[in-house]
């Protein structure tokens, strides 16, 4: 009896094993997984390491919080353009233009504030189209035309500061309900984490809930196999150059409205830092896989180091060497999860 009773906890504890074995093997084999991980263990790390500094309070959160919704915003459509096979390196040279641009026009010459940010979407648009169109017609690496479209645009926007206000930094004092849409805080919280959350939301719904996402996953992962079933993969590339100059712009006008002003540089910071929050979120840089809301926890770890390392008290120094770990640890992981997802 005894003896049929263990047996028959033996094999009870083998089932749920072997049920906790398949539940893994499945969430490996989606992008964020791995992503999530990290964005826990990272935060576990600081909350230990920070132990009574603050990291934990509201103002701890919102300031990683504060930081990870600007990138995030950035990070997700970027990561949606890496994922369809290319990559763009203009989007801070957009930031920064988009807020010069509003800045002069809006500060100096009295441009109403929804009229500036039209010309702004109308740039980005611009942008997009100059870089998608360019790298589809001139076979070129979109690295190499998009690099082009930074130098190119970051020199304008500096040039044209300087030219009509004297200065790289334009002032701009914005009130009223535009300030509250892109640039209001409720306590130390920013409305871009509202805007990240938006973003991260609906760029995974596209992905994996229309058939436009399935064209951005064929595109990235065999575009001559995608032409050949019939796919636009021009145009597919086209929208995603499109939408990530846009974001870039969002990003520009959430920081003029912010900073009361418009910097020509302000946006450089952003070029790496995005692919580097899109590659911890489970992006692959060969294209093909990748997740939204592995980015959106992508860029929160991003967050989470750069905010937590002040929290510690240790020389900011460090967040760099933990992000480069950190990217190398992703690179691996991803690599696994993509090899565990084609071999289901």
């Amino acid at each position: 009896m005894d003896t049929n009773n263990e047996g028959a906890v033996r094999l009870a504890a083998a089932a749920d094993r072997s049920r906790i074995a398949l539940i893994l093997s499945r969430l490996m084999r989606h992008p964020e997984f791995g992503a999530l991980v990290g964005t826990l263990a990272v935060f576990a790390f600081f909350a230990v390491a920070t132990a009574g500094n603050g990291f934990l309070a509201w103002r701890g959160v919102t300031g990683w919080l504060n930081v990870a919704a600007e990138l995030g915003i950035v990070a997700v459509p970027v990561a949606l353009l890496m994922i369809g096979g290319e990559l763009d390196l203009s989007i801070g040279s957009v930031i920064g233009a988009t807020s010069v641009l509003i800045a002069t026009a809006s500060g100096l010459y009295g441009v109403p504030l929804w009229i500036s940010i039209a010309l702004a979407i109308t740039l980005g648009v611009g942008v997009g189209l100059f870089n998608g169109v360019l790298t589809i017609r001139t076979g070129l690496p979109s690295f190499i035309i998009t690099l082009v479209s930074m130098l190119a645009l970051a020199g304008s926007a500096l040039g044209m500061a300087r030219l009509l206000a004297g200065t790289p930094n334009v002032s701009l004092k914005v009130e009223g309900p535009l300030r509250a849409v892109f640039a209001g805080r409720w306590q130390q919280a920013n409305v871009s984490i509202l805007w990240w959350a938006a973003v991260s939301l609906a760029a995974a719904w596209v992905l994996f809930r229309t058939t436009f996402g399935n064209w951005v996953l064929a595109t990235g992962g065999d575009a001559r196999s995608a032409r050949e079933a019939g796919i636009r993969t021009d145009r597919v590339k086209i929208v995603l150059f499109i939408l990530t100059a846009l974001a870039a712009v969002l990003v520009g006008i959430i920081q003029t409205m912010a900073f009361n002003g418009g910097e020509a540089t302000r946006g450089q910071v952003y070029v790496f830092n995005s692919i580097i929050a899109s590659v911890i979120g489970g992006v692959l840089l060969q294209g093909g896989y990748g997740s939204p809301i592995g980015v959106a926890f992508g860029a929160a770890t991003f967050g989470i180091v750069n905010v937590g390392i002040f929290y510690t008290g240790w020389n900011s120094d460090w967040a760099q060497l933990l992000l480069g770990l950190l990217l190398l640890a992703a690179v691996l992981a991803n690599n696994l999860f993509r090899r565990a997802a084609l071999s289901a």
